[in-house]
């Protein structure tokens, strides 16, 4: 079979180019890039639509602008902590010195080495909008409006991922606020923020530009942050936030949004009225697949894509979603994950190889559903893998969670003055696994990997004994939680 070849037709009439590839892949971020990368090593001829940047939300709106943003707060914050070191880091941070380094990591919002990886890989890029018009065929329509035809032979994957979802308040667009786009772009700090939400977006951004130097009101309409986490994690960082602060309130809504004479006027469900000069709104997500042609085979517009574990949509045997547009998991790595999953997924059935659809077997995306992790780089990091006690214990589990304050780690002390943290794992009592495990504290960002090798290979609590913990570091944790376990 002849893999590794596009074809080219031009329909004179329409003036419209016809070329066909193995794999389209819809949607250039890191997602699609892993996709086309793992096709294009197993010699699939690969084309990538892109209609905005190379590298996508993640590279210049999301993972890495926010993290350059953190970084010198928990870096200063850190070394406050430090006995002989928090003296030499007293004053504000230079906010502009540090918005310029976040626009040095998006590359100035320019794509040119994305593109040029792209090609190193052989995959051919298409910039335009790209619409499915049919089973197995992507029509690209560029910025001049010249159209071209992408058939492809096997497969196409959509990897459109997420854009912000804003409440329906009247008269918000008229504000002009802030997505998450806003808040890791902006080019000044606000004198006053206020942002709406409780997940990692609300809490990282309040964490940055409060930090930066901006007054923040956080309005989060639930119990507290961080919900999908154990509450431990939202009280901790909400805690600190304060301390930083800034205004964090609880079971708050937003009624009304305006702006008078440049001023956010911000009405709450109890009345009170918050003023701001910007406002973010980080309340939730949803699929950029409302105008990718999912109406031409039979899909819904707008929707969320369902997806065996090879990531292939329901009812379509060519069609994948890959990323976000699943809802699987909305993080850059999961949805890295997948792509490498799909992408051998894609290149087996293309070569007629059998599929080894088994539970965490090459081609099934299992961890997804048991062991994913996620980091939250706020003061205190908050991070988790698998699943909470309440999720736990609503999928069934017989299940325990062990506790530990992080501040009796040896390793903790040492890295800083007043450690404050927390450790949980829940343990499955009848298969003596862990079914999740949550951190918060500095530093503990660089330990979730472990948890997640624990959760993810379902090693044993008593072959957990022998993993020996070096001294003194925070992974000592692991000492005290097993020891808890025993004991009680």
């Amino acid at each position: 079979m002849a893999l590794a070849h596009t074809t080219h037709q031009t329909d004179p009439m329409t003036e419209t180019e016809s070329i066909e590839y193995d794999v389209v892949v819809l949607g250039a971020g890191p997602v699609g890039e892993n996709v086309a990368d793992r096709t294009r090593a197993a010699g699939l001829s690969t084309a990538v639509v892109e209609s905005e940047l190379v590298g996508g939300e993640c590279s210049y709106w999301a993972c890495m602008p926010s993290k350059a943003l953190l970084r010198p707060v928990i870096a200063r914050a850190d070394a406050r902590r430090v006995p002989g070191l928090r003296r030499s880091v007293r004053g504000p941070l230079d906010a502009p010195e540090v918005l310029a380094h976040r626009d040095e990591y998006t590359s100035h919002w320019q794509d040119d080495g994305q593109v040029r990886w792209l090609d190193g890989i052989g995959a051919d890029l298409h910039r335009g909008h790209g619409r499915l018009s049919g089973a197995r065929t992507v029509t690209v329509t560029g910025a001049d409006g010249e159209r071209r035809v992408l058939t492809a032979r096997h497969a196409v994957a959509v990897c459109t991922g997420s854009r912000a979802l804003l409440p329906d308040l009247p008269g918000l667009a008229d504000v002009g606020p802030w997505t998450s786009r806003e808040a890791t772009s902006a080019q000044t700090v606000p004198g006053r923020l206020v942002v709406v939400g409780g997940g990692v977006v609300a809490a990282e951004m309040a964490t940055a530009w409060q930090a930066l130097g901006a007054q923040v009101t956080v309005l989060v309409r639930g119990k507290g942050l961080l919900g999908r986490m154990e509450p431990f994690a939202g009280e901790l960082v909400a805690e600190a936030l304060e301390e930083a602060g800034a205004d964090v309130r609880t079971g708050t809504s937003v009624e009304s949004v305006s702006r008078e004479n440049g001023t956010v006027v911000v009405v709450t469900g109890a009345g009170d009225r918050v003023e701001a000069d910007e406002i973010l709104f980080a309340t939730g997500r949803a699929p950029r697949t409302d105008d990718i042609g999912l109406d031409t085979v039979g899909l819904a517009p707008g929707s969320w894509l369902d997806v065996d574990d090879s990531l292939r949509v329901t009812g379509h045997d060519w069609l994948y979603a890959v990323g976000d547009v699943n809802r699987r998991a909305l993080l850059t790595h999961q949805g890295k994950y997948q792509a490498r999953i799909a992408g051998a997924a894609i290149a087996a059935r293309a070569t007629g190889e059998t599929l080894r659809a088994q539970a965490w077997g090459a081609h099934a995306a299992t961890a997804d559903h048991a062991a994913v992790p996620q980091v939250v780089f706020t003061d205190p990091e908050a991070a988790a893998v698998g699943l909470s006690l309440a999720e736990a214990e609503q999928a069934g589990h017989r299940v325990r969670a062990v506790d530990v304050d992080l501040s009796s780690v040896a390793g903790a002390g040492l890295y800083g003055d007043g450690y404050r943290g927390r450790a949980r794992m829940v343990v499955d009592v009848e298969d003596e696994i862990l079914r999740g495990v949550t951190f918060v504290g500095p530093g503990v960002g660089e330990l979730i990997h472990s948890a997640t090798v624990a959760v993810a290979g379902r090693v044993p609590v008593s072959r957990l004994w022998h993993a020996v913990p070096s001294y003194p570091t925070i992974s000592e944790v692991w000492l005290r939680l097993l020891e808890a376990y025993r004991d009680n």
